[in-house]
């Protein structure tokens, strides 16, 4: 969807161009300033003039994107005045002509309703107004009408009535973008509510009981447990950004480790080797702790003798590379392909399925997680982290 969004966008462009060529070409000279021919310069201005207004609509139709966006787009267009519309109101006027808005919202019923474009003369008494014709252009996302673009001018045209649709065809692309961005926040916030839902109640419940066993016998230690447990859920449930650091991930998930130590003593051993160049990775939040605990779970799961985990963070050039290995029951193949695909979910395979679905989305279907696995032989996941990505932005902070 989002490759034929932008080649409409590349289609659109030309065209868009060529009128503002032609209208900044009657209207007066320019220097070109050494950019090429008069087309070529006339192009390299919409696209400049197109990236300036895009940003404000990628977060949808609001009287402040609406305000920030349609300057830009009169620009486009070339008219005295543009105006942008919801359902109910104009959200935003740019131009001359702005008490025209009352009647503009009359006239919108019809094409609003319909989804079809249309020219309607104004009416006006102003001797000074130069607004003689409005030209209507419905903004639809996925067939539904969400408002109008209308451009008005002193004049009656053809070229005007196809550039419009064409403009608005742009916006509608924007704003469909903007939809799509905000289902998959939607999507991650879904999926970061399963991952805490998934924080296990019997580790809850035995993390507390530890805690209590030390309150007589070592009570400094029961405090220093309280504290782990305390920050561990603090960051587990905090309620801010889809994104954190690695180093962020690393202390919550020591949090973690020291809880599950207390309980398993010298039958658990952690070893970390973690390069300090690839703390600052923004990854998304709770992406590696159900990892550990799913390590965690595997590791110790029917063993009586000494587990060992190992948790790597390296530095691999545009990467990090994350490695978290066990050496316990692993798991069938088959098994692991299923739970991955959403065919089957035993316990503790929605954490893993939930983070490789995560990372698909954010970093595309290269980054899913590569785990290698068999009956009795432990498990080893590997992620890969692209150190900069397009939106993905850490917004941790203290507490």
């Amino acid at each position: 969807m989002s490759g034929f969004l932008a080649g409409l966008c590349v289609a659109v462009l030309p065209l868009l161009a060529a009128g503002f060529w032609l209208g900044r070409r009657t209207a007066r000279p320019e220097n070109l300033g050494g950019l090429g021919t008069p087309v070529e310069h006339a192009t390299f201005q919409t696209l400049h003039t197109a990236s300036l207004a895009a940003p404000p609509l990628r977060a949808g139709l609001t009287e402040e994107t609406a305000r920030r966006s349609a300057r830009r787009l009169r620009t486009l267009l070339g008219t005295d005045a543009l105006c942008l519309t919801d359902q109910q109101q104009v959200l935003a006027w740019d131009g001359v002509g702005d008490h025209h808005r009352a009647e503009v919202m009359e006239r919108l019923a019809g094409a609003l309703e319909t989804g079809r474009g249309e020219a309607f003369r104004l009416t006006c008494d102003a001797p000074d107004c130069p607004l003689r014709w409005a030209v209507v252009a419905p903004l639809t996302v996925d067939d539904r009408v969400h408002g109008a673009l209308v451009a008005c001018a002193p004049r009656e045209s053809a070229v005007l009535v196809r550039a419009a649709g064409e403009v608005a065809r742009w916006v509608s692309v924007q704003l469909e973008l903007a939809d799509l961005d905000q289902s998959r926040t939607r999507l991650i916030e879904a999926e970061i509510k399963a991952l805490r839902a998934q924080i296990s109640p019997h580790f809850i419940f035995n993390s507390l009981a530890v805690i209590a066993s030390f309150v007589r016998t070592d009570p400094e230690r029961a405090r220093e447990l309280l504290l782990e447990f305390a920050d561990f859920t603090r960051y587990s449930f905090r309620r801010h950004g889809d994104f954190t650091t690695l180093a962020d991930e690393l202390h919550a998930i020591d949090h973690y480790l020291a809880l599950v130590r207390a309980r398993f003593g010298e039958r658990l051993s952690v070893t970390l080797q973690i390069a300090p160049e690839v703390l600052p990775v923004a990854l998304p939040f709770l992406c590696l702790q159900p990892l550990v605990e799913n390590a965690v779970k595997h590791g110790l799961e029917g063993k009586a003798d000494k587990s060992r985990i190992s948790i790597t963070a390296q530095d691999a050039g545009a990467e990090a590379l994350v490695v978290i290995e066990d050496d316990g029951t692993g798991m069938d193949p088959d098994l692991l392909r299923r739970i991955l695909a959403g065919e089957v979910s035993p316990s503790g395979g929605i954490g893993l399925s939930n983070v490789d679905d995560r990372l698909r989305q954010v970093y595309g279907d290269d980054y899913g997680l590569v785990i290698e696995t068999a009956v009795g032989a432990g498990m080893k996941i590997t992620a890969r982290l692209p150190k900069y990505q397009p939106g993905v932005h850490s917004a941790s902070r203290p507490g």
